[in-house]
């Protein structure tokens, strides 16, 4: 197999976006809550743009940019304005450990950059691959916080705030 194509997710990737994210919450149960429209949970109203890696017709992965809110911008330690999220990113399994995460992550956060913006993002604590690849791509943990919502295992959510590479972060 070659390397998948990252591209700008176009309205008709949808329905097959919304079908590998139905492998991936049977998977590892991401999104927590399926949702009720997943078009409409892979298009949030502050997304900025989203990207999709394909291989011909299938689609392996997904990841968006978003507006920040206050409270991870908080956590960032940098105003809101000048900060990106990236949300929505899910690989298949059968795309895993082919650099897949890893191509989706560097074109958001290129995107965000190219908009004069910071990419940060959260992530839950059983995360730990997710965790791992940020790590390597040399993001950096700016703080933790509980979350609003309870993982599929009962637990209170415990979210960790990362921070693209670059300068200013506290």
């Amino acid at each position: 197999m070659g390397e998948p194509e990252i591209r700008q997710r176009r309205d008709d990737d949808l329905k097959a976006c919304a079908e590998a994210l139905a492998t991936v919450h049977e998977a590892d149960r991401y999104p927590a809550r399926w949702p009720a429209d997943p078009g409409g949970w892979l298009t949030p109203d502050s997304m900025l743009g989203a990207w999709v890696a394909v291989e011909g017709p299938d689609v392996l992965g997904h990841a968006a940019l978003t507006r920040t809110d206050e409270a991870l911008a908080v956590d960032a330690g940098l105003p809101a304005r000048e900060l990106a999220s990236v949300a929505r990113l899910f690989v298949t399994a059968s795309a895993r450990r082919r650099g897949v995460a890893g191509a989706l992550l560097a074109a958001v956060t290129k995107a965000a950059a190219s908009r004069g913006l910071r990419a940060v993002l959260e992530v839950e604590d059983g995360g730990r691959a997710a965790m791992a690849l940020y790590e390597r791509a040399g993001w950096c943990r700016a703080g933790s916080r509980p979350g609003d919502w309870t993982t599929a295992d009962g637990r209170t959510a415990l979210l960790h705030t990362y921070v693209a590479p670059g300068s200013g972060t506290r």
